[in-house]
């Protein structure tokens, strides 16, 4: 069964999660917690959405963002690919 197409309009908020492969760790101490959360403050000041709140858990996390333009899926996608760069 397929998802449901995402509802695209500018000031929208969205709840995004993302899980670790197999339900894997994602995060292994306070230093990657840390690094998570910068390179989130670094990709909502360039991208210009807003977050209201964000909850790591050890195998994945939930985010409430708020966007003023429908620019969530690249953001999404730059914010992946430069937390991962990182945390690697």
């Amino acid at each position: 069964m397929s998802k449901p197409l995402r509802i695209k309009y500018s000031r929208a908020w969205y709840h995004v999660m993302n899980r670790g492969k197999r339900s894997e760790k994602i995060y292994f101490n306070d230093p990657d917690r840390n690094a998570f959360v910068k390179v989130l403050q670094e990709t909502t000041e360039l991208r210009n959405f807003k977050i209201s709140a964000y909850c790591l858990m050890s195998n994945h996390y939930h985010l409430l963002i708020q966007t003023p333009d429908w620019n969530l899926p690249r953001d999404e996608a730059i914010y992946l690919v430069r937390c991962s760069c990182r945390m690697t």
